[in-house]
């Protein structure tokens, strides 16, 4: 049957939420005002929040009541820890057991290795997630109370919603500039990146490294995916880090008023942001050109694989960049960190990139054909959607509902993955059974 298909089945579940998300978004308790909320805002607030993205069309402090902000809140850790890890968690609640067709499912959405791995990854996950929003929230929750002098509930709340936005790369806040009330503050944006990187980093990453603190463990070398995540991902941070930096050091509308040591920390924040948490301590609409292509690349690429980032992700990219080393050095096969990369592999890696690429330039020539803005900002806000990161530089809500639509399907795209989608949408496996002539054509 069709719906055997994990791939189909995680795009099924994240349509069902997405719906029941938008409905209750819609409801009249959900808004401050008194006017009911129309259709595409619940949509594309309601996508934005469950493909945790964070790109708004509405202010969410002064639009949204504490009932919508909790929907809003609940979609984002809902979206984080991926549909099918919530339902399995819940059949090992009344089951006690994972069926092999469930454990196929959590597999799909937690990129485990094997069927016999799916329990303790779905158990690692939820362990791992409230443990790091539970610790951020309560660092902030502390600097919300004795430094901004809030109430201790209102400290709680939002020390717990910031937390859980960080973690799952979301980046909704709970205030009108975004983070840039706090781009000095150190106690605020240090716990934000923190959560945002282990986020990013991806589920089997963080519990190899975890692992490797045991007795029996020390001394193995990391799996080939946590060291290509790893070291990618943190040459690509301080690329982002020392980029923004630089382009920015001068420019008298972000960073050219601060002291040094300011200036050192918001260009750090800006590096960890696009890998991809939306929370902005600068107004990027003042960003230089130069620094905003930085950006688009920096979205594009995104975090680590089965992780609450978006982007084709940092193995990807890095797959590529060694299929291109070995293409130029003449070897036949492709070898990463003393292991051969399957070709299989490489196809895949390969095909994400391209449809991700496609998607962007679709969405991009789309939006230049129904607004008027710059090429610059549209390309932001296409990759922005995309690899579900959330930052804008201010147009979101300028676009028309058509062009939101748009961005509502490169959210709901680069959530799943271009080759999920294609598997949800592909009615059935067609293995090949024989081989033709082969011919080479002429490349380049």
């Amino acid at each position: 049957m069709k719906w055997r298909h994990p791939g189909r089945v995680v795009v099924a579940g994240f349509a069902v939420v997405t719906l029941v998300g938008t409905v209750l978004l819609m409801l009249p308790i959900s808004s401050t005002g008194a006017e009911r909320t129309g259709f595409v805002t619940a949509l594309f607030t309601a996508v934005s929040a469950l493909c945790v993205t964070g790109l708004v069309i509405v202010d969410t402090p002064t639009y949204w009541s504490g009932f919508g902000e909790g929907v809003i809140l609940g979609l984002i850790q809902i979206g984080g820890l991926g549909v099918m890890t919530l339902a399995s968690v819940l059949a090992l609640l009344l089951a006690k057991r994972l069926g092999t067709r469930m454990q196929l499912f959590a597999q799909a959405e937690t990129k485990a290795l094997g069927l016999g791995d799916v329990r303790r990854v779905v158990g690692g996950v939820i362990r791992l997630s409230l443990a790091v929003e539970a610790v951020v929230a309560i660092v902030l929750a502390s600097r919300f109370a004795f430094r901004y002098d809030e109430p201790f509930w209102q400290a709680a709340y939002l020390g717990v919603f910031h937390a859980v936005s960080a973690y799952n790369n979301a980046g909704f806040a709970l205030y009108s500039d975004n983070l840039i009330s706090f781009a000095t503050d150190p106690f605020i944006c240090v716990p934000i990146m923190a959560a945002v990187v282990i986020g990013g980093l991806g589920f089997p990453v963080i519990n190899e490294v975890l692992r490797r603190r045991h007795q029996e463990n020390r001394g193995r070398r990391w799996s080939l995916h946590t060291r290509i995540t790893v070291y990618t991902y943190g040459v690509l941070l301080v690329v982002g880090t020392i980029g923004v930096t630089l382009t920015e050091w001068a420019n008298p509308r972000t960073l050219g008023p601060m002291g040094v040591a300011d200036k050192l920390l918001v260009g750090l924040f800006h590096g960890v942001m696009p890998r991809t948490a939306g929370f902005n301590s600068l107004d990027l609409a003042h960003f230089q050109p130069t620094t905003l292509l930085l950006n688009d690349v920096l979205m594009f690429i995104g975090g680590g694989s089965a992780g609450t980032a978006g982007g084709i992700k940092v193995t990807t990219f890095a797959l590529l960049g060694f299929v291109i080393l070995a293409e130029i050095r003449g070897e036949p096969t492709v070898h990463v960190l003393n292991r051969r990369l399957p070709s299989q592999v490489q196809r895949q890696a390969l095909t994400v990139a391209l449809l991700g690429v496609g998607a962007v330039m679709a969405g991009t020539l789309s939006l230049l054909a129904m607004t008027s803005f710059r090429l610059d900002d549209i390309l932001f806000e296409t990759v922005s959607a995309f690899g579900t990161v959330g930052l804008s530089t201010g147009i979101t809500a300028k676009i028309p509902a058509a062009g939101q639509l748009v961005l509502v399907a490169l959210m709901f795209i680069g959530r799943l993955g271009p080759i999920t989608m294609a598997s949800a949408l592909a009615l059935r496996e067609r293995p090949r059974r024989y081989e033709l002539p082969e011919e080479r054509p002429v490349v380049g």
